[in-house]
């Protein structure tokens, strides 16, 4: 379980040591803290994301680590991806392994402070642990969240690499909120409530990252899991989707309750910041299409 204070620590210990560089935005609407995952800036590189979210008004970050990830901050995640074969795919991961176990930490000391000079709160860092990370590999994340100056790991993983994280999360007393999923298929996955209650068993350390786009693909009801377990969860991610693992659509049309778990928060009072995780085929550039979901959000708690 975690507090109303707690939760206040964990906010506190994102904002800036010093005095703000930038006017901090505020992007709390009628007292529902709302941000973006920079995933759903990943046609643009980290420093044109930072802008655009600036630029939507956004305050609150989740960071994706493949923006940061390599040094490559002037590029997109995604840029130059290409079909490899498997020794290549080998390389690029062994590459990636040897920067995160030699990156110096100042590294990341740098990447906060472009959030602290746009104004843009970084709540949390997405480093994914997944089963090919080495005990170094996973060390290094929590001390990457350290040198960003937060006290939060999110994670899409799963439950047998979960239990392999415990004894850095306990000893590195930084949370890790686990990132949920729709395959209901594979027993490894996020996808249920009882592999959130497992997860919460392992350590005090890990707490609920509920994506309720994902929760409804799997045909479960986000606003009553909310309401049951809302101490554990640390942070939401807005997407809408069709129920039995349907496609991700444009806000408002497909079967996530977004509106209600906006109201609930707002009624409640519950201090559960909710990210806007773009993921639709949109129309338009991925910053106009988030503001168009910050939008939604604006008009749902008007």
């Amino acid at each position: 379980m975690i507090t109303r204070r707690a939760f206040g620590k964990l906010t506190l210990a994102s904002l800036p040591v010093a005095s703000a560089l930038a006017a901090k935005i505020n992007s709390k609407i009628d007292g529902v803290q709302l941000g973006a995952q920079s995933y759903s800036f990943r046609d643009l590189s980290f420093d044109d994301a930072l802008k655009a979210m600036a630029a939507d008004g956004l305050g609150d970050c989740e960071l994706f680590a493949p923006h940061i990830e390599l040094g490559h901050t002037d590029k997109p995640p995604m840029a130059g991806f290409r079909r490899m074969t498997p020794e290549e795919r080998a390389a690029s991961r062994e590459e990636l392994r040897k920067w995160r176990l030699e990156v110096p930490l100042d590294y990341f000391k740098g990447i906060r402070k472009k959030f602290d000079e746009a104004g843009v709160n970084l709540y949390g860092y997405n480093y994914s642990f997944n089963k090919d990370f080495t005990d170094d590999e996973i060390e290094r994340g929590f001390e990457f969240a350290k040198a960003l100056g937060i006290h939060l790991l999110t994670a899409s993983t799963t439950l047998s690499v979960a239990k392999r994280v415990v004894p850095f999360a306990d000893k590195h007393k930084i949370l890790v909120a686990m990132h949920g999923h729709s395959d209901l298929k594979d027993p490894e996955q996020f996808a249920k409530p009882e592999s959130f209650a497992a997860a919460l068993a392992m350590s005090k350390q890990y707490r609920i990252n509920l994506d309720i786009g994902h929760f409804t693909a799997a045909n479960f009801d986000a606003v009553d899991y909310i309401t049951k377990n809302h101490e554990n969860i640390l942070l939401l991610h807005l997407k809408d989707r069709k129920k039995d693992e349907g496609p991700n659509t444009v806000w408002g049309e497909g079967d996530t309750p977004i509106k209600q778990v906006l109201l609930l928060l707002k009624e409640k009072k519950w201090p559960i910041p909710a990210f806007i995780e773009y993921e639709y085929k949109g129309v338009g550039t991925s910053p106009e299409e988030v503001a168009k979901c910050f939008q939604y959000c604006k008009q749902v708690l008007a």
